[in-house]
């Protein structure tokens, strides 16, 4: 299993203009597969190593691509520009053009579910597959934890190692069971060890948005799609993903026990095989 340093190396990165801004995207590329392109979208406060179990697997079928959001892992993390799930949107489908992608089938988790999610409701000819992993949905966020880290002076009142040891602590205590993967928790807490990237964890935070989910109505989701969701997130609950069931016109709610809010950590081999069957 690759380390995130290794995962960083191994990442391409393309210009995009987003708002009248130019920003960098890094994203991690694998995989010729005949199947339709996958793109994968972590949350806050992760990065595109979260799917660092899934990419290999898909990537045998089919052409995998796991960008890092604007103002996360090695993307643009400067301070001023929009990091909200809309701006987020853009920059998805600008990385889609970029790539000369038509059609492609999504797997979001948390923010990225969110960004996802608008996605599918704006572009329906593009997405064939939809995927959403404890996905921000309707007003079911942000957290306490994310609003809190939101406020101005979290930026200016805590250092890079106040913020290591904070996000070490929210890992450890909400990843499944008493042994987390140390290469997973350095690869989370990585992208923010200086004052930049407190900052721009700070930005990511107060850009979390309500609105942004609550103006798309998921019922125009015509994407067949999967809810792939661990049942003891304290985060997202499943009673979310059991609204979205309802609402979406093809969808199916798979539950995974032992699995807390970062499902595809949690359960990797689990995960990987429903998504499988599904993307296939």
């Amino acid at each position: 299993m690759q380390s995130y340093s290794e995962w960083s190396d191994a990442q391409e990165s393309t210009t995009l203009t987003v708002d009248g801004q130019d920003l960098e995207v890094a994203y991690y590329e694998a995989g010729t597969g005949n199947g339709d392109p996958v793109v994968f979208l972590h949350g806050i406060p992760t990065n595109s190593y979260l799917w660092r179990h899934a990419v290999s697997t898909v990537a045998e079928e089919h052409h995998v691509v796991a960008p890092d959001m604007i103002g996360y892992g090695n993307s643009s993390k400067f301070d001023g520009f929009d990091r909200s799930l809309r701006a987020q949107e853009i920059a998805i489908d600008g990385l889609l053009a970029d790539l000369g992608f038509d059609t492609v089938s999504l797997v979001g988790h948390d923010l990225g579910g969110g960004v996802f999610l608008r996605y599918a409701c704006h572009e329906p000819d593009t997405v064939e597959r939809l995927v959403l992993s404890n996905s921000v949905a309707y007003d079911s966020w942000p957290i306490q934890t994310i609003t809190d880290l939101g406020l101005p002076e979290s930026a200016r009142q805590n250092s890079p190692e106040e913020i290591q040891g904070m996000l070490d602590g929210l890992f450890r205590q909400t990843l499944w069971g008493d042994d987390p993967d140390e290469a997973f928790v350095e690869g989370m807490k990585a992208p923010w060890n200086s004052e930049d990237g407190v900052t721009s964890l700070v930005r990511n935070a107060i850009a979390t948005n309500t609105n942004h989910t609550t103006e798309v109505d998921p019922r125009n989701v015509t994407a067949d799609t999967l809810l792939l969701w661990g049942l003891e997130d304290e985060f997202q609950p499943v009673e979310w993903a059991e609204r979205l069931e309802r609402d979406i016109p093809q969808c199916e709610l798979v539950g995974l026990d032992e699995a807390n809010h970062w499902v595809p950590e949690d359960r990797p081999d689990a995960f990987v095989d429903h998504l499988r069957t599904f993307l296939s």
